[in-house]
Parts: structure tokens; sequence; C-alpha cells
């Protein structure tokens, strides 16, 4: 009959070695994880110091382009500045192209005519009595309360169930007009690619107005608004000759620019990033300076938009 052995002292047994052996398995799991979640975050922090530098050199180029268009801008004699222009370049591997288009293409919503308001959403599609109804509101939005009188468009908010009133002002932003009672939301949306609250004009510049201004002009027909748009690339820059080949006598038209525009910047970073930005500036011949009124961009608006830059 054979004996088992009694065990080593030094044996550690099987119930041991198997602790050990999970236990360096688990060692080694959590080493893998932990290299896993490293290499993660160093990824992860790459790619945020890439996005961060990437943003930092948009606003970098979008600056360099206000620039450079704010220097276009810059003619000594007010007569001599451009209404519109456009121009690009290579900066800092980007390619930057610029547009800028005086404010005075658009209809401005605090200084508008009723005529000129009423013309613009029935070029929008809205029935006359509809047009006129949306040209009162807008008014009545903008005009401040006769004092020891009753304040009838207050009223009319209240009585529509909502919880503010009209401005009694000038717009401050063009997104009041969402605000503005009785105006559809869809003829909200067309309306504002044509409309502005920073030309401080109550005409339009008809040299550079986009076609549907041109037919808001009171009285414009679609006969007259073709006849106008097929030579108006030809037709110097006068008041007189502007007017003759509108057809009738244009109150709403005019062909004095705004000293506001409307600057539209594109860049495409040659790691193929693209960003876009839409800035609108008031520009000071006499200074060489530029104020940033607004600024609308693909990534976060930058702090720089709120500073005033040199020409």
């Amino acid at each position: 009959m054979t004996t088992a052995s009694p065990p080593h002292p030094d044996d550690p047994g099987p119930t041991q070695n198997g602790f050990i052996v999970v236990a360096a398995t688990w060692i080694i799991v959590l080493l893998a994880a932990l290299a896993t979640i490293y290499s993660a975050y160093v990824a992860n922090s790459a790619l945020a110091r890439s996005a961060s530098e990437d943003h930092l050199r948009v606003d970098w180029l979008v600056t360099a382009g206000l620039e450079l268009a704010a220097y276009s801008l810059s003619a000594p004699a007010k007569n001599a500045r451009p209404t519109h222009g456009s121009f690009s370049f290579r900066l800092g591997r980007a390619t930057v192209a610029v547009r800028f288009l005086s404010e005075a293409a658009r209809i401005d919503l605090n200084a508008a005519p009723k005529p000129l308001l009423m013309g613009l959403f029935a070029a929008l599609g809205a029935p006359g009595e509809a047009a006129d109804l949306y040209a009162d509101r807008i008014i009545g939005w903008r005009t401040t309360p006769k004092s020891n009188a009753d304040n009838n468009e207050d009223a009319r908010y209240r009585s529509a169930g909502l919880r503010y009133g009209p401005r009694g002002g000038p717009f401050a932003h063009l997104n009041e007009l969402w605000l503005v009672q009785g105006l559809p939301p869809a003829m909200v949306e067309r309306a504002l690619p044509y409309v502005t609250i920073y030309s401080g004009r109550p005409t339009v510049d008809a040299v550079i107005a986009p076609p549907l201004v041109i037919a808001a002009l009171p009285g414009m027909s679609p006969g007259r608004l073709n006849a106008f748009l097929s030579q108006r690339d030809s037709l110097p820059p006068d008041p007189q000759v502007i007017a003759s080949a509108l057809g009738l006598d244009q109150p709403g038209a005019a062909t004095a620019s705004s000293n506001t525009y409307r600057v539209d910047i594109d860049i495409r970073l040659d790691n193929g990033v693209r960003a876009s930005a839409e800035v609108i500036i008031l520009t000071d011949n006499d200074a060489g300076l530029y104020r940033v009124l607004s600024w609308q961009d693909d990534l976060d608006a930058p702090s720089a938009s709120s500073n005033a830059g040199g020409a």
C-alpha cells in the first residue's frame, strides 16, 4: 500500500497557487484597461488641442478678412466707396474668400415706410390685405406709444394671450421679427434674408439690391422689374438714371450707400476643416476704422468680435 507523502512546508498548495494565478491575471487585465484609458485620453487630448488650434486659426483668419474688407472700404471720398466687392487670399495654410455688400441692399425694419414693407410681403407671396396687416404689425412693434393715449398695439398682444407686448421702439435684433404678433412663421423665415436693422435708411440701393427687394418697391410691376434687371449692370450709379430705368418715380429707391456692410467670410484650412462667418461692420472712413455690430460663425463667437479694428 502506497502512502501519500506529507506536503512540503514550502509548497503553497493548489488553492494558493490558483489564487496567485487569478490575481496575476486581474493585474494584467487592469493594466491593459489603464493603458486603453490612457491611450484614449491622449488621443482625445490631441483632438481637443487640434480643435482649439483650428478655432484660433479661424478666428484669426476671420479678423484678417475683416481688416482687408475694411481697408477696401476706406476710400477717402464717400462717393468713391464701393458698395460691394469680393476677393480671396492665402494665409496661414488656409484659403479665405471674402464678400462684402452694403446693408442698403436690404430693407431696414426700423426705417422703411409702410408702402415698402407692404411691397416686401407682397413680393414674398402675401395677399394684399395680409401684406397691409403685416406692415402695420411691424410699425406697431417699433413705434413708441404716445403718452395719455390708449395703447391698442399692446392690447392686441394681451388679447392674443402673449406674455409680452411690442417693443415700442426700434428693433434691437432681427430675431425680434419672430415675436411680432400676427406674422406667420413661414413669412418671417422668407423675409429675414431681405431685411436689416443696420442700414438706417428708409430707402434701398437699387443698384445692388436683390431682385426681390426691387420687386418690393411701391408700384413695381413684373414687366418693369425684368426690364430694370436686364440693364442694371450697365447703368451708371446716377439717381436720375436709376429712376428713369425703374420706369417711375421711386421714393423707395436710391443709389447712396450705407456705412454698414455685411461681410461673408469662407475659410478652408489645408487640413480639410471648413468654416464661415457673417459679420456686420460699421465703417468710419475718416478714421479708417470699423466696428463690429454683429458676428455669426460656425464655431463659438470669438471674444474679438466685440472689439474695434483698424483698417
